[in-house]
């Protein structure tokens, strides 16, 4: 006797969506759709490395919200444990919750991770007055994101992640940044968060950071305590000297007091002139000689002049 079930039962009916629904349709319905979420339902990206600040920007968005509603939709994708992760708008949300805007528009799309990560920091670098210190970590994500997807493993230590040129390329070809560029503001995430603090507040500059950022851990603590102490900040030059000290394993207390006083003159000295005024030269030579030729010719005269003097010394000497 066959195994087989009752006659028919292998067959697989098509549904009623799809007995009353067009090819056109069906394929409508797997695009992508703006929705409107409650705003309870969205929740920040992990790690993500640009500050939401309550300042007059965010004041202007407030208004803007109030007055028009949210013009540019939201992207976020599904989380796992429910609700929906922002991967771009978390300055909007802002706006609305101060706005007292309960729902807003998003566009949810299926991304993995490192996706994600990239376009989550090619979206927010695009914004004016993107500090060093968030490009620092945003960039130094999308690299990490960006040799995962390329199937090479990722060293933890940032100091071996900004090695290739290649892939620093890579993240900075939607930020106008250069490949050097984009190593140079990996190069913050190595500096202490004391450090770090004082590049977001803008009281130490960028390159002498990047420069600070080779220097061992308790090497810049050090250089943070004095720095503190003194009230000052560093140089380029003195950056770059307490770098190669510390390449050097010479960055010792005493050695970076006396780099950090030590002070460049602020205007190199000039040479000496004389200055030799033209009316008393006039009568020497016609109306129309320009003074270089006016020079030039004194100083052939004082030439020939040392030249006959030379040669009394030496006949004096002959005698």
């Amino acid at each position: 006797m066959s195994g087989r079930g009752p006659y028919g039962s292998n067959i697989n009916l098509p549904s009623l969506d799809s007995l009353f629904s067009t090819e056109a349709q069906r394929q409508e319905a797997k695009l992508e759709k703006v929705q409107q979420l409650s705003i309870d339902q969205l929740f920040p990206f992990p790690d993500h490395p640009f500050q939401v600040r309550d300042d007059e920007e965010m004041q202007k968005m407030v208004e803007s919200v109030k007055e028009y509603g949210v013009l540019t939709p939201l992207i976020a994708r599904p989380r796992l444990e429910g609700g929906y992760e922002i991967i771009a708008g978390h300055r909007r949300k802002r706006a609305c919750e101060l706005a007292g805007i309960e729902t807003l528009p998003v566009l949810v799309r299926e991304m993995d991770d490192d996706t994600a990560i990239i376009r989550m920091v090619d979206t927010n670098c695009q914004r004016e007055n993107v500090s060093a210190i968030e490009k620092a970590k945003a960039y130094k994500m999308k690299l990490e994101a960006i040799k995962r997807k390329g199937g090479r493993p990722v060293k933890n230590n940032s100091r071996q992640v900004v090695g290739s040129f290649e892939s620093a390329d890579i993240v900075g070809q939607n930020t106008g940044e250069s490949g050097r560029q984009i190593q140079r503001y990996i190069r913050l995430n190595e500096l202490i968060p004391e450090l770090q603090e004082m590049v977001e507040e803008n009281k130490l500059k960028f390159n002498p950071a990047v420069e600070l950022s080779y220097l061992a851990p308790q090497e810049q603590e050090q250089f943070y305590e004095y720095i503190q102490s003194e009230e000052c900040t560093p140089s380029l030059s003195q950056a770059q000297q307490l770098k190669a000290a510390s390449k050097e394993k010479s960055l010792n207390e005493d050695k970076l007091t006396s780099i950090m006083t030590a002070r460049a003159p602020s205007v190199a000295p000039r040479e000496q002139q004389i200055s030799i005024p033209l009316v008393k030269l006039e009568r020497f030579f016609p109306k129309t000689t320009s003074a270089e030729q006016i020079i030039a010719h004194i100083i052939r005269v004082l030439e020939a002049y040392q030249r006959s003097r030379q040669r009394s010394h030496d006949e004096e000497r002959g005698r």
